[in-house]
């Protein structure tokens, strides 16, 4: 599964002065999009209280709801079978500093998660550069779960897609790298035949 690639819009929501500092995009523009596509819309809450979020996007229509490990420790077991109560797709996220063991128990739950994001900046900005010892996690994560989609967002271009897809990264967030491209289409195009040629040996 190639979200970002595949005609998904990845959408960051983030509150002020909570996890991450600064303010993107909520439910009202899920919505609006909502209107116009029929695409995936993968969104990344970077919030200290997810479970907040969980009727407003699912009514808004988003159709992936990652959350981060760091603030859902005591109640991710509900808020997990809250997102697919509503018909959302769970995923947990890591920040670089969050060792890859904190969210096994969640891969191998009853009511699992169903994608890992492996933060390769620190979260909260674009544009940040690339930290390749976050591909530790991702082999980890590939070798003990073959089959889970595990994603990374940040720094990802085509100077480092490589080094994300020979680690067992199928999902792949990129910003900076595209939307400041001369050609972006060039650039996606890069980004999906790396992870693509990576699956396939």
């Amino acid at each position: 599964m190639l979200h970002t690639l595949c005609c998904t819009a990845l959408l960051k929501l983030c509150a002020p002065n909570h996890f991450v500092p600064n303010l993107t995009i909520g439910a009202p523009v899920i919505e609006s999009l909502r209107k116009h596509t029929k695409a995936y819309l993968d969104c990344h809450l970077m919030v200290t209280n997810p479970l907040d979020y969980v009727d407003p996007l699912a009514k808004a229509g988003a159709s992936g709801f990652t959350f981060h490990i760091e603030v859902a420790k005591e109640y991710w077991q509900e808020l997990i079978r809250s997102i697919k109560s509503k018909g959302m797709r769970p995923g947990v996220a890591l920040k670089p500093t969050t060792p890859v063991e904190e969210v096994f128990s969640l891969v191998e739950a009853e009511d699992p998660v169903e994608l890992v994001l492996v933060m390769t900046v620190e979260p909260g900005f674009g544009g940040q550069k690339f930290m390749p010892e976050m591909m530790e996690k991702v082999r980890a994560l590939r070798n003990k779960y073959p089959a889970l989609d595990i994603e990374v967002d940040g720094g990802l271009g085509p100077s480092t897609i490589d080094a994300a897809a020979s680690a067992g990264a199928n999902c792949i967030v990129a910003g900076s790298s595209i939307f400041g491209a001369t050609e972006p289409a060039e650039v996606i195009n890069i980004l999906r035949k790396s992870v693509e040629g990576a699956q396939q040996n």
